[in-house]
């Protein structure tokens, strides 16, 4: 198979999978595509643990040192309208793949065809992930059935519009961040707005709490390890002449590691019990535990950044200085096996393509979908010999 061959497959799958997104736990069409795509590799042992995933399992001879390694790529889009005028724009209404969720199977497919005709002795398994934007998240449910066992490494990549097609950006340690969520209902008793002395005035109380919350990151914790705290819903009231008798309010915590995750939400809790108690209130909150943060593998970016150089020179590799605070369910399969997700450039000045993540503009350049193919391929190499 020439480059140019491999090259124009990438760039159908990737159009396909554009024109055709499809949200969390709903991706039937796009499942059942690469499902058969990998069947017709030959070679692939190809099952469905989950009811919108597809894991093709490559086995090597087994007589000699090749590694088991994960290669793992999300396929789910985003409930959001695209503003693109691509000729494969999407034909879902109200569904876009503005997350590069289209690009990844794409590339791992690539890998998936190129690798299935080759000798060695390790394992492989393509993972092909439903899920990853609404927790708890597929990758969790790929743990819990069994996909990571006996796996040594696993290994991820993801496109970013903020580095030139071309290159890489590679990071060891903390990669991105876990995320919690809180929902907050202080309960406190409505009266005429001209008489809030008969009033417990929730809006008073969740402001105060909305204020005194901001100390957590600024009095509470080491700022060597300080979270993101943000309140980014407050709702309260109907009408203008009338205090309401609740108030709803909402949030994340971002944190970097465990410790200030934990001290984040309890001071979060102690926060909230005090200001309520001192006006009268009462107040109920709900916590949804989030993914927690990637964490990238010493030994294991060590050889993402060998198999970086091999593809594109050390000059093109970008070194991530800190670590996102958005989040990533990679995360479930890095915790369990240690794992080295990192950033492949797909922007071009050509295309003007600098749109955002989660953009209802954003696109990809697609000479990308080559290095990325390379990247898994290049890896699988390295480790199961």
């Amino acid at each position: 198979m020439t480059t140019n061959d491999i090259k124009e497959k990438l760039i159908k799958w990737r159009r396909h999978f554009h024109q055709h997104p499809e949200v969390s736990y709903k991706e039937f069409e796009t499942s059942n595509y690469i499902y058969n795509t990998l069947k017709s590799f030959g070679s692939i042992e190809v099952s469905r643990p989950t009811e919108t995933s597809v894991v093709g399992v490559l086995k090597g001879r087994n007589d000699g040192d090749g590694k088991t390694i994960l290669l793992r790529a999300d396929i789910d889009a985003l409930p959001m309208q695209e503003m693109t005028d691509l000729d494969f724009k999407s034909v879902n209404d109200g569904v876009m793949h503005s997350c590069g969720h289209d690009a990844h199977p794409a590339m791992l497919l690539g890998a998936a065809e190129i690798l299935s005709g080759e000798d060695f002795s390790g394992e492989i398994r393509f993972v092909f992930q439903h899920a990853e934007e609404e927790y708890p998240g597929g990758a969790h449910e790929l743990v819990d059935a069994g996909i990571t066992d006996g796996v040594d490494y696993a290994y991820a990549l993801h496109v970013s519009p903020d580095y030139p097609t071309g290159t890489f950006s590679i990071k060891e340690g903390p990669w991105c961040a876990a995320a919690d969520e809180f929902y907050i209902t202080i309960h406190g008793s409505g009266a005429h707005a001209a008489q809030p002395f008969n009033a417990i005035d929730p809006i008073i109380v969740g402001a105060e709490f909305t204020t005194a919350v901001q100390s957590i990151v600024s009095r509470k914790i080491s700022p060597n390890h300080t979270p993101v705290v943000s309140v980014t819903n407050f709702h309260a009231g109907e009408v203008v002449n009338a205090i309401p008798g609740r108030v709803d309010i909402s949030g994340t915590i971002r944190s970097l590691d465990e410790t200030s995750r934990v001290t984040a939400r309890n001071e979060l809790e102690r926060i909230l019990k005090g200001v309520t108690l001192a006006h009268n209130a009462a107040y109920d909150i709900k916590w949804d535990i989030g993914y927690p943060g990637v964490v990238n593998d010493k030994d294991a970016t060590e050889i993402s950044r060998k198999v970086f150089e091999k593809i594109v020179g050390a000059d093109h590799i970008i070194e991530g200085e800190y670590p996102s605070y958005g989040t990533e369910d990679f995360a479930s399969f890095s915790s369990v096996v240690p794992g080295s997700m990192q950033q492949i450039g797909v922007y071009s000045e050509a295309l003007d393509n600098k749109h955002p993540l989660h953009n209802p503009e954003f696109t990809i350049d697609e000479d990308a979908l080559l290095l990325g193919t390379e990247y898994f391929v290049e890896t699988a190499r390295a480790l199961v010999k």
